[in-house]
């Protein structure tokens, strides 16, 4: 992405990762402009700036499981806010080093529709999603010039969101999984957003 940040042009990587830190990155060196966490991370104190994980001991419970996951994000140059679907959750990893230690019990995972400022990586919003997290529900997320957002939740429905705080406009409910990231087309100067769900493709006209 290229656009003025910290008062000059820059040219940007926006990447949240499974670790649990968001980066914006300086794409033209690897710089490190902002690491930041976006879900509960318990193995590194934070990113060094050169982008190395500070790390902490471990203590059999790793958070997070994966923050997040192959589905798309999404950048809104309106709102100048990054958005992931992110995924509270812990794992249990017992290593040589703790194996006497009693098996700590696993938490219920959560998943939420967040929205982080480019500019100090911190949550400027997050909503909680309803349904279960488990399997392949790892939906992504568009961003339109209309100021919407479009995902698929974890219990299967279309939704239609402000970008501005992520208040649903809009539900559609399918009864299936949501694997996919949303796209938007035109024709004819119409525009359609789609998305696979389960084994169907869904499209959508936009009034």
């Amino acid at each position: 992405m290229d656009t003025v940040y910290q008062g000059r042009q820059r040219k940007l990587l926006l990447y949240a990762n499974k670790n649990g830190f968001f980066y914006v990155l300086d794409r033209t060196n690897g710089h490190v402009l902002v690491a930041k966490p976006f879900v509960r991370v318990n193995w590194a104190s934070g990113i060094g700036s050169d982008g190395r994980p500070e790390r902490l001991p471990e203590d059999g419970i790793v958070c997070p499981e994966a923050g997040t996951n192959w589905g798309a994000t999404a950048f809104s140059p309106l709102t100048r806010l990054y958005y992931v679907m992110a995924h509270e959750k812990c794992d249990v990893n017992l290593s040589a080093a703790n194996s006497k230690k009693k098996r700590p019990e696993e938490e219920d995972g959560k998943k939420y529709l967040e929205a982080l400022d480019i500019h100090d990586g911190k949550i400027v919003w997050k909503i909680p999603e309803m349904g279960p997290v488990e399997g392949k529900r790892n939906g992504g997320i568009l961003a339109t010039s209309g100021g919407l957002l479009f995902y698929g939740d974890p219990s299967g429905d279309i939704v239609a969101a402000d970008a501005r705080n992520g208040k649903a406009l809009w539900y559609f409910p399918t009864n299936g999984e949501n694997k996919a990231s949303p796209i938007t087309y035109t024709i004819n100067g119409k525009q359609f957003v789609a998305l696979a769900v389960g084994p169907n493709i869904l499209s959508f006209s936009l009034p």
